[in-house]
């Protein structure tokens, strides 16, 4: 048994080992409590043993107590009697087994028989102390009862509050699981917003530059055209050579401002996750761009305008071919003067 642990413990451990008709033991009684050192048990059971006679005394002194508690002494006493009894019978059979053969030894069997009445003298004074100390035990115990039903009705108390603020703690904790789910909500909403507001960003900006391309293409196909029709008139536009190359600047100009308008619109594109933050630089750039184009256009309008003002004014001098004598040709030399330049 552990030091420090009561010795009522113990006690009542002694007594029910008594009650079953054992002798109290070290042994027995640390097999009753399931622990405890030897040490301890038999020194809390010698004194058990001496304060049983005077709890049996007490037992004959006090008929006041209940019936169950009186009955259980009897017991006690009546057990430790038929113990004693069955030991003197038992050692008186022996001597007349051997009565004639071993008279001698009849002195010590008396001798251990008055020795054996003695210790059940003994026991049974032990039993009533050990009676007495049950007694003032079992005081102790509705003292420590009713400490412990005093102590259960706070904890029942301090669990009913607990259980309070555990209820409040959990609608706090679902108002916020709801707020959090709208935040999240919102979130969400706010994001599809965005990304529908990138994709459309993204998508004026595809259109921008697959039409400047286009128009890029449509002005390359006409420049081309004016090459050729330059080309063919070249022996009667060498007049109109610094125009055309300045034509073809204003081309390179626009080819320039092309370019500078797709890395905009590429870099709109790359910055397409930014578009909430960077929506009217955005804007602005493609205004910016639109404006170019649109000058650009005008410029290419301006230049084609000029090229085909410079063609008319070449092919007026050859409408008209003079002969030798500063007369007019016929209109058959006419007609066959201006077929090469069809």
């Amino acid at each position: 048994m552990a030091v420090g642990v009561p010795e009522n413990e113990v006690y009542a451990a002694a007594d029910a080992v008594l009650a079953r008709g054992e002798r109290p033991t070290v042994e027995r009684v640390r097999l009753e409590l399931g622990r405890g050192s030897p040490a301890r048990v038999g020194a809390l059971l010698d004194q058990w043993w001496e304060q049983l006679a005077g709890r049996l005394r007490s037992e004959t002194r006090l008929p006041g107590l209940p019936p169950e508690v009186a009955q259980a002494f009897v017991a006690v006493w009546q057990q430790a009697t038929t113990l004693a009894q069955g030991v003197v019978e038992h050692s008186l059979d022996g001597q007349r087994q051997v009565l004639a053969e071993e008279r001698e030894q009849l002195a010590a069997l008396e001798a251990r028989a008055r020795l054996e009445a003695a210790q059940a003298r003994q026991q049974t004074t032990e039993a009533l102390a050990a009676r007495q100390v049950t007694e003032t035990r079992l005081s102790d115990l509705e003292q420590l009862l009713a400490q412990r039903l005093t102590q259960i009705d706070d904890l029942r108390q301090q669990r009913e509050e607990l259980l309070e603020q555990h209820e409040a703690a959990r609608e706090q904790l679902g108002k916020a699981n709801q707020q959090l789910q709208e935040s999240r909500q919102q979130a969400e909403e706010t994001r599809e917003a965005q990304q529908r507001y990138t994709r459309d960003v993204e998508d004026r900006a595809y259109r921008e530059i697959d039409r400047a391309r286009e128009e890029s293409k449509a002005l390359a196909a006409q420049l081309k055209e004016a090459n050729g029709r330059l080309q063919a008139l070249q022996h009667r536009l060498q007049s109109a050579q610094a125009e055309l190359a300045e034509a073809r600047e204003q081309r390179a100009v626009a080819k320039v401002q092309a370019d500078a308008v797709r890395s905009q619109l590429e870099q709109a594109r790359q910055a397409s996750t930014e578009a909430v933050e960077e929506r009217d630089v955005l804007r602005q750039r493609l205004q910016d761009a639109a404006a170019e184009l649109a000058n650009a256009r005008e410029q290419t309008a301006a230049a084609q305008a000029r090229a085909e003002i410079l063609s008319q004014q070449s092919a007026k001098p050859s409408d008209v071919p003079v002969t030798k004598r500063g007369r007019r040709a016929p209109k058959s030399t006419r007609a066959a003067t201006e077929a090469p330049s069809d």
